[in-house]
């Protein structure tokens, strides 16, 4: 990575980008008076990332490194009593539960599994800790399914048998085993207990799930989690639901939301034990529908709903330490922010509205959360309950981004589909001159139902192309969230109907906003839907750009469900499956448009992306060859339907801006 001197600056590229540390997973102490954090830095040598924990007083001062082991260390989590520090290490070679006291001295190994573990998660009075471990949920104990991985290892054959879906998923092979939770007792010697032993189900949910799915009851003697146990439906079926068993083992663990058949997660007891909160969708199928959140009584099991009328999808949660108030981090027009709802009355206020919050906790009468912008990467803050006096704690990238210029950015809002306000982004070119025309980068978001917000992207970071002499401009479409659930919803059945009138209008209106903008030298730019909507352009809005970038988008949506892996998906946003409603998946059709196709593309595409699948990507560049339109087809044989890897990151970003630059400027 080139370096650059303290008085000297530069536009942000990708090499910035990597250089920037991230902060995740940061966790209060019991007493509130420190922040122990996970920092991530990109080590290029290595082309991947290292993990090390930190910790920070709560007041910002006296920030240092408690971990520099080469292993990777994640997952902290302090002991009830606060005197040590339990968290996730490979340093033994595989990743196992380490313990570092406060007092001082080395981290000492917790448990030496067979197997690697995940997902750790202290008991009330640290008595207990429960991890997960990927076993074969009809063998008894993971030494059990090493056994067996060996076996498999040894045989001259190599194919496999499946009998159900799914056969793969997200970015791996299926192999028969399940994430599968499990309780220990902190004695020396302990066994670990399958408190799921003979289901087959994943605990947390593949392949994103985190802790956050599994809470200790307030006594400790029993666990609360969430999985989807669906049988030969889970892969069209989003009906996650709570369970709770006992610490122990003895005895099946109990549905405790069999009557919901959505979407149920992220259990959170109470500070007294009293309530449980847990958040809920109400459509079965529909993985982007509303989280509401829910109140269940723990001793009752009597449940409500909190704030129905708020218009919001809650995610991150946090109790305040009387019980009073939960803090809920929500999208919201273009932000990810903070709110405090009254558990009483259910009213909302809104704590930290700009940025996106990335987590939330408590430190005395403070609250502490993750924050970053389109020009910062998170940094953590502090801030009282009202929203007033907020305080930053730390500035990791300080350095960094002193040398490094970006983009100024506003938001702005326009009439889209059916003269319905929709919102837009646009970052300026760095060193933004006035008066000086300017080439735009016209960036599509994924989802459908997502957003290209107030947030700095790890993929997709307009500053890259701000840096690079271009104005980014995002459009939140029809189909995006944060704008209410029925903004959201709208773009069932019509992915080239209701988004694609938003896109049109939305760059008009920009061009006319921003005279400074060049309307001969736009490039479009997306990824999966994105990606799919640039297909949609090539041969619906044909003469608007100069050139386009696709990166892992269908061009046969029909095709692509028999490809995917996730049918849920397609099936509530096709309405249907492709013999019940060909219509659904052949009205916004892009292979039914080829014959129209003329304008430059380049087509980027990742081997073990098994969401959209590499064939799309190689099906998209043959169509454009055979026509003879100009077009370039980057393949990525070691990536997902991301790109992770540093150097990779690196090729993708030089490959788009020297196609942008080759069409536009």
């Amino acid at each position: 990575m080139p370096t650059v001197a303290k008085d000297e600056s530069h536009p942000f590229s990708i090499h910035d980008m990597l250089a920037m540390q991230r902060i995740g997973d940061p966790q209060i102490s019991p007493d509130g008076k420190h922040i122990a954090f996970v920092l991530r830095t990109t080590d290029l040598d290595a082309n991947k990332g290292r993990t090390d924990l930190w910790m920070v007083d709560a007041d910002g001062k006296n920030l240092r490194q408690l971990t520099t082991h080469d292993g990777s260390d994640v997952n902290p989590r302090w002991m009830p009593d606060g005197s040590a520090i339990l968290f996730l290490s490979s340093r033994s070679g595989s990743m196992q539960v380490w313990k570092l006291p406060l007092s001082g001295g080395e981290a000492r190994q917790v448990t030496d599994q067979t197997l690697g573990v995940g997902n750790l998660v202290v008991g009330p009075k640290g008595k207990r800790v429960a991890y997960t471990m990927d076993v074969f949920p009809d063998l008894d104990g993971p030494a059990a399914t090493k056994k067996r991985l060996d076996e498999i290892d040894e045989r001259k054959a190599s194919g496999k048998v499946y009998d159900n879906l799914f056969f793969r998923h997200w970015d791996t092979w299926k192999d028969g085993r399940r994430s599968h939770l499990f309780v220990q007792d902190m004695k020396v010697g302990a066994e670990a207990v399958d408190i799921m032993k003979g289901m087959d189900a994943d605990c947390p949910s593949k392949p994103f799930g985190g802790p956050d799915e599994i809470a200790f009851t307030p006594a400790g003697h029993g666990i609360v989690f969430s999985c989807r146990n669906e049988g030969k439906s889970e892969a069209w079926s989003t009906n996650f639901d709570l369970y709770t068993a006992q610490t122990t083992g003895a005895g099946k663990p109990e549905r405790l939301t069999r009557s919901n058949k959505a979407w149920d997660t992220a259990p959170l007891f109470s500070p007294d034990g009293a309530t449980l909160a847990y958040l809920a969708m109400s459509r079965p199928g529909y993985e982007s529908d509303r989280f509401r959140i829910i109140l269940r009584d723990w001793r009752s099991g009597s449940e409500r709903v909190l704030a129905e009328e708020w218009d919001r999808s809650a995610s991150g949660m946090c109790w305040s330490s009387d019980n009073q108030t939960l803090y809920v981090i929500a999208a919201n027009l273009g932000q990810r922010s903070l709110f405090a709802i009254d558990v009483e009355s259910g009213e909302v206020s809104t704590v930290v509205e700009k940025g996106t919050v990335t987590s939330v906790g408590i430190a005395g009468d403070r609250v502490v959360f993750g924050l970053d912008t389109l020009k910062s990467p998170v940094e953590l803050y502090s801030v009282k309950p009202d929203g007033s006096d907020v305080k930053p704690l730390t500035e990791i990238n300080k350095e960094h981004l002193e040398g490094v210029e970006m983009g100024d950015y506003e938001q702005f809002t326009f009439k889209g589909w059916n003269n319905e306000d929709v919102h837009c982004y646009v970052v300026k070119p760095v060193n933004f001159e006035e008066g000086k025309k300017y080439p735009v980068a016209f960036l599509i978001h994924g989802g459908p139902q997502g957003s290209f917000g107030n947030h700095f992207h790890y993929r997709w970071n307009p500053q890259a192309y701000a840096g690079a002499g271009y104005a980014a401009v995002m459009v939140d479409f029809h189909g995006s969230t944060g704008y209410g659930q029925a903004f959201c919803d709208s773009i069932r059945g019509d992915w080239g109907g209701k988004p694609f009138e938003d896109l049109q209008k939305g760059l008009a209106a920009t061009l006319a906003r921003y005279e400074w903008m060049d309307e001969d030298k736009v490039a479009a730019l997306g990824a999966s839907f994105g990606g799919f909507m640039i297909n949609w352009i090539a041969g619906n809005w044909s003469d608007r750009f100069t050139c386009l970038v696709n990166h892992d988008g269908n061009l046969d949506e029909r095709l692509a469900y028999f490809d995917t892996e996730e049918l849920w998906f397609p099936e509530w946003d096709h309405e249907g499956t492709p013999w019940e409603n060909p219509q659904g998946y052949e009205k916004h059709n892009p292979i039914n448009h080829v014959d129209k196709w003329k304008t430059p593309m380049l087509v980027i595409h990742g081997a073990l992306d098994y969401r959209v699948v590499d064939t799309q990507g190689m099906s998209t560049f043959t169509a454009l060859q055979r026509r003879g339109v100009p077009s370039k087809f980057l393949y990525f044989p070691d990536e997902n339907h991301w790109v992770l890897k540093p150097h990779n990151s690196i090729q993708w970003h030089e490959t788009v801006i020297d196609w942008l630059d080759k069409w536009t400027k």
